[in-house]
Formats: structure tokens, sequence, C-alpha cells
């Protein structure tokens, strides 16, 4: 998204995958890491959970809420959930990351990845997968999900893979730390002075 002060452009990170695969923990390590990377923060209307913090985790809002910035043009993209939770990026969000110089990180739903890198021409987007197997158990033993809900994300996670290769990056997670190295390495290059953005 181009600034409007018409300062050099930076690179948008579009981090997604199936549930489980461990996205979220390679984003925990990648920001350690990267000190000039900053998580956007999610508008969701899901209830709060113990320990997270408004603004910091999620934006909580209504779904009435939700609606009326929908109906605005104020979201680049969102998501609805079989079981009625809606959650997106507000587009005031990415400005407000690109306004204090830091490069913006999303941790998306895979059809919002691919929305963002169909409507931001700097995104990069980046797949993370892991064994079926793999993810049914990490997936159990977060423990957030009903059954039903987990039956459900793991169906999904058939169809994302499906379309993996329509990303600029895939990395399967199998070895948490190998994985860790592989996303470093693909953000390094494109933090480097000399990297060129793809062209799309």
């Amino acid at each position: 998204m181009a600034s409007s002060s018409g300062s050099p452009t930076l690179p948008v990170i579009v981090i997604t995958g199936q549930s489980g695969a461990g996205k979220g923990t390679l984003i925990k390590r990648l920001l350690e890491q990267f000190p000039q990377l900053e998580l956007a923060v999610s508008a969701t209307t899901r209830a709060q959970r113990p320990g997270e913090e408004d603004g910091v985790h999620y934006y909580f809002i209504s779904a009435e809420e939700f609606d009326r910035r929908l109906a605005a043009g104020e979201f680049l993209e969102y998501h609805e959930f079989s079981w009625g939770q809606r959650s997106g990026t507000l587009v005031s969000e990415i400005e407000r990351v690109a306004r204090d110089g830091k490069v913006c990180v999303l941790e998306l739903e895979t059809e919002g990845a691919l929305t963002v890198g169909d409507r931001v021409p700097e995104a990069v987007t980046i797949f993370v997968t892991a064994p079926l197997p793999e993810l049914q158990r990490r997936l159990w033993e977060r423990a957030t999900e009903s059954a039903g809900e987990i039956g459900e994300r793991l169906e999904v996670a058939r169809e994302q893979l499906a379309v993996a290769d329509r990303f600029d990056h895939v990395i399967e997670n199998r070895d948490l730390d190998a994985a860790s190295a592989e996303l470093a390495g693909i953000v390094g290059g494109l933090l480097a002075p000399a990297a060129t953005m793809p062209r799309r």
C-alpha cells in the first residue's frame, strides 16, 4: 500500500497456513529476530479470552461495529468462520505500521492472504504447512476449540493445501528450527537494502 507522503514503499509480509502448522510460533520468533517488523493487530468479533488484551492481541469489536466498518470500506480483507465469528485487517492498521517506519507482518487466513496478495502490490505471501497428523495433534493439544471446530479446521486444512502453489513461498514446518531459519532467510532477503520487490 503506497505511502501518501511519497516515502519509499515498504514490503508487507503476509504469513498464512493451516491451523496447527505453527505459523504463530514462527511469527513470534521472526519478530524477536527482526525488530524492524511489527505484527498488525486484527479486528475480531469473537469473545476475548483470558490473558488477551484489546488492541494488543486483537481489536475486539461487536458484530454491529464490524458491519459498519465493512460497509464503510475500512477492511483490507476479512474472513467469516462457519461458526459465525469474523476477523479482518483494517486498512488503518496497515497505514499505522507504515507511518511508524516498520515493516508490517500480517497473520491471516488463507483466503485473506490471497486477497492481500492481489490488492497490495508490495505484499509477499508465505504459506506454512505441516503433515496432517501433526496438525491434528497440535490442535488437540491447544484445546481452545471444540471437537467440532477442530474437525472443521482439519477439513479446511486439506482445502488450503490445494492452493499453496499460489503463494510466493511455501514452508513445511516439520522441524521448528529449520522452518524458522527458512522464514528468517526469506524475510532477511526482503529487508536487505539491495532487495528488489517481486513484480506481481
